[in-house]
């Protein structure tokens, strides 16, 4: 497995474009640390309130890799990892759009979000959720992990895959479980990135 978090310019999935990329592995309830990756994109997007909330200036921006080679980096563990996402449907829409601006080949991804595993515990709870109930950070508080720092792709995805464990324990399931016992939910999913050749 691997999670996968993007740092954007905005919340809207038609503009927004990605200023870093993190990502780290894990299988078996482990995390390996030595998988982890972070890119910084060189983007010359609007950032609007992106620097006050993910530090990324646009002279950070500017010393940052072009989008396709970040991209082409994750293609591997696209095509062979399921990915875990806090928020996938944001995240998703935002590396479609980055597939079909560098023209890069179709890749369907298996992906388990962690947000929508928040949301369908916290619905088995409560009539009316709080709007900022299914956050990262609130997430992980309510299942009493450690605080850490937000708002870096790397910290997010690391945050994100042992929220994910952490959440696996707390419905019960194995990690030797298969993806069908989390069909329920309705947190697994495929996307297909990119455009049809």
């Amino acid at each position: 497995m691997t999670s996968v978090d993007l740092e954007l310019t905005s919340l809207d999935p038609a503009t927004t474009q990605i200023t870093s990329i993190g990502y780290v592995s894990g299988s078996a309830g482990r995390i390996t640390l030595s998988s982890s990756g972070y890119h910084v994109i060189n983007t010359s997007a609007d950032l609007g309130q992106s620097p006050v909330i993910h530090g990324l200036t646009l002279d950070i921006l500017q010393q940052g890799e072009g989008l396709a080679d970040a991209i082409r980096v994750l293609i591997p563990l696209l095509k062979t990892h399921i990915l875990i996402f806090h928020n996938a449907r944001l995240d998703l829409m935002a590396l479609d759009s980055a597939f079909k601006r560098c023209g890069l080949p179709q890749v369907e991804v298996l992906y388990i979000d962690t947000l929508q595993l928040a949301l369908y515990q916290l619905s088995k709870q409560h009539q009316v959720l709080p709007s900022t109930s299914a956050t990262l950070t609130v997430c992980r508080q309510r299942l009493d992990l450690p605080a850490f720092p937000e708002h870096n792709a790397l910290d997010d995805a690391l945050a994100t895959i042992q929220l994910f464990y952490a959440q696996l324990n707390e419905l019960g399931i194995r990690l030797e479980d298969s993806l069908d016992t989390l069909a329920h939910t309705n947190a697994v999913g495929r996307f297909k990135l990119g455009i049809p050749h």
